[in-house]
């Protein structure tokens, strides 16, 4: 179930480093040897199956932009910098508690909702990576036709059910006993210890090889040389900054720090220590400041990527940690020419992936019961995903929470709220809403 885990976050990575490999010229086998790395240290570092993605955002830009590959590093470095300075002076921390639980649910809500839309489209239409673009409707029939994903989601839905159960904690308080409690039936806990991404996966690659048996000529032993890129020049610099730094910046903040660690928190409660905001800024940082140098694609960490890890059963770091020495086996042996197989997989199956990651991910917003606060949320997600800005959504859903808590507000709880953020220790408990809520409701 660890191994299968490990897949659950394909869906993300491949199209995009396929995109940027066949679009910009991105050396995949440099990218395959650093983000196995990556994982494994994660992994071991973390002790939960943290993810490594792709920075989606430079990635959307440097395809539709056709940036340079200077210019992509330079993009990755910028925000890497900027995030490593967060972690390493504690500002993170600050940005942390002054993000509201419900503002964090709502960033959740409209990435989870987005990468599931975005499955849908991998299903229903043709795409081409390279521009960005959608090539007309995707046929029935064939070997990544719409008839196969079809075929993989009902072989998840049936045997992995819903998905496991989430830990108590992480509940409604008006949740049924029913829902609480894993199924009784002896057949369903059988059917949710098949490791379906595996499965899936699999299908996906045999259907590939089908699909494209050329692939093996075109396949080569060894890693590519990688390229040092010591001499980026100031307008390279500039461009990549102004370009894809600004914009991915605040998704890095907001969903690559704050919300991952809100879900590693819910999802493994135990290991909510080890996963600090400062801790998985510093390692965003860390990454970047090290691969891009060497042409390795920008990467962060990803609440999206971690829903769907543990929807297909990662319980610790080992998943990742498994994923990433599959990576810098195949980053060695086979390099850059394994971008031939992976652009014939089946898009439609990654669809499916994605689909169920996302899903995963939105669902965690359900605890959000209260009038006001599913307001914040969803009006966050709606905002989000029409302007295509988590930042737009973010400042809009924080706006609206302050202005949920201004008839309550007065300057003695203002002053110990603020009080309070530097102070490391639980905020003083109230009433939903106001400015001085409860740990659980007014900081991650």
């Amino acid at each position: 179930m660890e191994m299968s885990g490990a897949l659950g976050d394909l869906g993300t990575f491949v199209p995009i480093v396929v995109a940027l490999a066949l679009a910009n010229g991105l050396d995949l086998g440099t990218t395959l040897i650093f983000t196995g790395a990556y994982n494994i240290i994660t992994g071991i570092g973390f002790g939960v199956p943290m993810p490594v993605q792709p920075m989606k955002t430079i990635a959307a830009v440097a395809i539709s932009e056709r940036l340079t590959l200077s210019e992509i590093m330079a993009a990755g470095l910028t925000t890497s910098a900027l995030l490593f300075g967060l972690g390493a002076t504690g500002l993170m921390y600050v940005v942390q508690r002054l993000v509201p639980l419900p503002v964090v649910r709502g960033i959740q809500l409209s990435q989870g909702l987005s990468f599931a839309i975005t499955g849908v489209k991998y299903v229903l239409k043709n795409q081409n990576f390279t521009t960005g673009k959608t090539k007309g409707n995707r046929d029935w029939m064939g070997l990544d036709g719409m008839l196969v994903a079809l075929l993989m989601f009902c072989f998840i839905v049936v045997v992995g059910g819903s998905g496991p159960p989430p830990p108590d904690h992480d509940l409604p308080t008006d949740t049924t006993d029913t829902e609480k409690q894993p199924s009784s039936s002896a057949w369903r806990r059988r059917l949710q210890r098949v490791p379906t991404a595996i499965i899936v996966f699999i299908v996906g690659l045999v259907l590939a090889i089908i699909r494209k048996p050329s692939v093996f000529s075109s396949l080569s032993f060894g890693p590519a040389k990688p390229i040092v890129y010591s001499h980026i020049a100031a307008s390279e610099w500039r461009r990549g900054f102004l370009r894809a730094a600004i914009p991915q910046i605040p998704l890095s903040v907001l969903n690559s720090v704050v919300a991952v660690c809100k879900l590693a928190g819910d999802l493994y409660p135990d290991k909510k220590s080890a996963v600090s905001t400062t801790k998985v800024s510093v390692s965003v940082g860390l990454m970047n400041l090290v691969g891009c140098w060497f042409g390795a694609m920008p990467a962060c960490h990803g609440a999206g990527g971690l829903a769907g890890q543990w929807r297909f059963g990662a319980r610790s770091g080992a998943a990742v940690v498994f994923l990433g020495g599959l990576k810098v086996l195949l980053g060695l042996l086979l390099g850059s020419s394994l971008v031939k197989l992976l652009d014939a997989y089946p898009v439609g199956i990654l669809g499916v992936l994605l689909f169920y990651a996302g899903l995963e991910l939105a669902m965690a917003c359900r605890d959000q019961t209260k009038r006001a606060d599913s307001f914040v949320v969803i009006g966050s997600a709606a905002m989000s995903i029409a302007t295509s800005s988590a930042a737009i959504g973010f400042a809009f859903s924080l706006g609206v929470h302050i202005l949920f808590c201004v008839p309550d507000m007065t300057p003695a709880s203002v002053s110990e709220k603020f009080r309070s953020i530097f102070r490391r220790e639980p905020l003083p408990s109230s009433t939903t809403g106001t400015i001085t809520t409860t740990t659980t409701n007014s900081g991650v």
